[in-house]
């Protein structure tokens, strides 16, 4: 017994020490699509930006973002995901077919749901935001338009089509 505590001691300093490590390099998302052939990561690593943005134009030079959730493990989860701007505004989106295994669709769309607060990168600054789901049609339609003339897909509304989750960022 007394073997198998020291076993499953040394296993939680080692475990303990792993994400001390890792949270002082960080582990950024790989990959700058969002999709297939992205993985994700733990903490977002750069420079935390503190003044409030109230024009997120800046983000257009960016393709992609990276957006870190708090998950209810309290280990952040990462991942790489798409964004629009629209009037000044900053949008997240998650785009996945019909029939996932949850309605929310990905874990970081979850996360979300649960805990709005989260962190965005873009180059090396780090933005702490909150999310709030857009719902009102009228919104989406005006935020997905331009993007729908290069994607329809992002407007079709059938129950077997895919499904898209908008985010409007807002300041912490």
């Amino acid at each position: 017994m007394k073997i198998l505590g020291r076993i499953v001691g040394a296993i939680l300093v080692c475990l303990i020490l792993a994400l001390a490590v890792l949270r002082i390099t960080g582990l950024n998302p790989i990959g700058d699509t969002p999709g297939p052939g992205n993985y994700p990561g733990l903490w977002l690593s750069g420079e935390v930006v503190t003044t409030p943005i109230t024009d997120w134009s800046f983000v257009n030079q960016y393709k992609t973002d990276k957006l870190q959730t708090r998950t209810w493990y309290l280990i952040p989860h990462s991942v790489t995901t798409g964004h629009i701007v629209h009037n000044g505004q900053l949008y997240i989106t998650s785009f996945f077919p019909a029939g996932m295994p949850f309605p929310q669709g990905k874990s970081w769309v979850k996360n979300v749901m649960r805990d709005p607060h989260v962190r965005l990168k873009f180059g090396n600054n780090l933005y702490d935001c909150v999310l709030s789901h857009v719902t009102d049609p009228d919104e989406r339609a005006a935020v997905l338009g331009p993007a729908a003339i290069q994607n329809p897909q992002l407007l079709a509304s059938s129950a077997n089509g895919p499904v898209m989750h908008l985010f409007h960022v807002l300041p912490q």
